[in-house]
């Protein structure tokens, strides 16, 4: 039955079905609440779609909008130096210059070069590794989302009625179809947050393995933060090993610091991805890395290419987002602050409620499931929540105005405000309620 409030949006998505596969350009688009949406404006944290529906707006396009919708530092850059010229299949001044600014900002950044998004520059890193060290395996863990191509697309979901198998010996289930066999020889994969398990296994293939890639933050899945002490051993053993330590940094990178979950954290990664909040929406990813790594790609004898590379409108908006989070010396501190205060308000709301809602992140971003455990520490901890109930709850909170990524991933941006946080946990009461 068709939901009056999303009448346009169902209109427009049966149009677009005639032109486009499912009638969307990304997967992911496809499971908003009741059907993929269409939006008409957005600015801050709020956005409207093409029925005149205003959410407050905790997916920020699922995380690149660090500064919130339409910023205008950001715009105005963007507008000024594309007059300059799109695309010059050359080098320009900004490119240098946000080059220059990371080097600076971000410890593991003594070398870089510029792509499009998180997924191709995650395999930029593996060709890097694997050129370095003359090994070819890596070692990844369940859950944890490295862009969709076939390689990392294996152990990030779970057929229904599945299970995991042993944790040192895990069943390994393909995303979707067309992936190739091949390319399922190329890892190991085990959970994580398991120190012990990480030693043996990197014992075992340490001649095999050209790297370990890890979220440094389990975002994409629960929002877990690392166990004291594991990310601290995966480095010794990476180092011990001549294996590639690689973070992911596309959802941490900009996100709970300027120097990312490295800096967060003081661990200093060989190589890591940066996309999402870097360019605020506009399409750009960097890896960067220790110069004893990056010299694969400096000497030739790794090849990294693009056409679109380090496109004008791309560098512009990534200059201008980090100098504005850079300008605001209490950026920080307000996501934490914003995002703790959700987090705690939720928590009381399901002890209220008696509802077996379970929250966890660092404050920028966080994450909300429904399970009976006392503590989720990994992959196999999430997919044992209910997420009959969370896609209810989800739901109901859209329908009253406030937007969440599917899987129950929140985040904050610089104009997300108290009063933002207030109607959140006021709808959340009143949908928990529901519930």
């Amino acid at each position: 039955m068709t939901n009056n409030r999303y009448k346009k949006s169902k209109e427009f998505l049966d149009r677009a079905c005639k032109v486009l596969a499912s009638g969307v350009s990304s997967e992911f688009r496809k499971y908003n609440n009741p059907h993929a949406l269409f939006y008409d404006h957005a600015e801050g944290s709020k956005i409207v779609d093409v029925d005149g529906n205003e959410y407050i707006d905790f997916t920020l396009s699922q995380g690149p909008l660090i500064l919130g919708h339409s910023n205008e530092s950001v715009l105005n850059a963007v507008d000024q130096y594309s007059r300059k010229g799109q695309l010059f299949a050359g080098q320009h001044i900004k490119e240098i210059e946000l080059a220059e600014k990371l080097n600076k900002i971000i410890p593991s950044a003594e070398l870089m070069r510029f792509c499009l998004d998180g997924s191709e520059a995650v395999q930029t890193a593996f060709r890097v590794a694997r050129s370095k060290t003359k090994k070819n395996l890596f070692l990844r863990f369940e859950g944890h989302y490295h862009g969709w191509l076939d390689n990392v697309a294996y152990g990030i979901s779970v057929p229904l009625g599945e299970d995991l198998g042993e944790r040192n010996n895990p069943k390994i289930f393909p995303w979707c179809n067309g992936l190739s066999k091949e390319s399922k020889s190329e890892f190991v994969i085990i959970p994580w947050n398991d120190e012990k398990l990480l030693e043996e296994t990197i014992e075992k293939y340490k001649d095999e393995l050209a790297a370990v890639i890890t979220e440094p933050i389990m975002c994409n899945n629960g929002c877990i933060v690392p166990k004291k002490g594991f990310l601290e051993k995966m480095r010794i053993l990476t180092e011990k090993n001549n294996i590639a330590l690689i973070f992911d940094e596309v959802i941490t990178g900009f996100r709970i610091g300027l120097s990312g979950a490295q800096g967060y954290f003081n661990i200093k990664p060989d190589l890591s991805i940066f996309a999402k909040a870097m360019g605020s929406g506009y399409p750009i990813s960097a890896i960067v890395g220790k110069k004893e790594w990056m010299e694969e790609i400096s000497s030739g004898r790794v090849i990294h290419a693009g056409t679109m590379n380090s496109s004008n409108p791309t560098i512009a908006a990534s200059l201008a987002t980090i100098n504005a989070l850079e300008n605001d010396k209490n950026v920080y501190q307000r996501l934490f602050e914003l995002g703790n205060e959700l987090k705690d308000g939720l928590k009381n709301l399901a002890k209220k409620h008696n509802q077996n809602l379970y929250v966890q992140g660092p404050g920028p971003m966080l994450s909300t499931i429904f399970t009976d455990l006392e503590e989720v520490t990994d992959f196999r901890g999430v997919i044992k929540s209910d997420k009959t109930k969370l896609n209810k709850f989800i739901s109901l909170m859209h329908d009253n105005g406030i937007r969440i990524i599917g899987r129950g991933l929140w985040y904050i941006s610089a104009t997300t405000s108290k009063d933002d946080i207030k109607t959140a946990l006021k709808i959340a009461d009143k949908v928990l309620t529901e519930i």
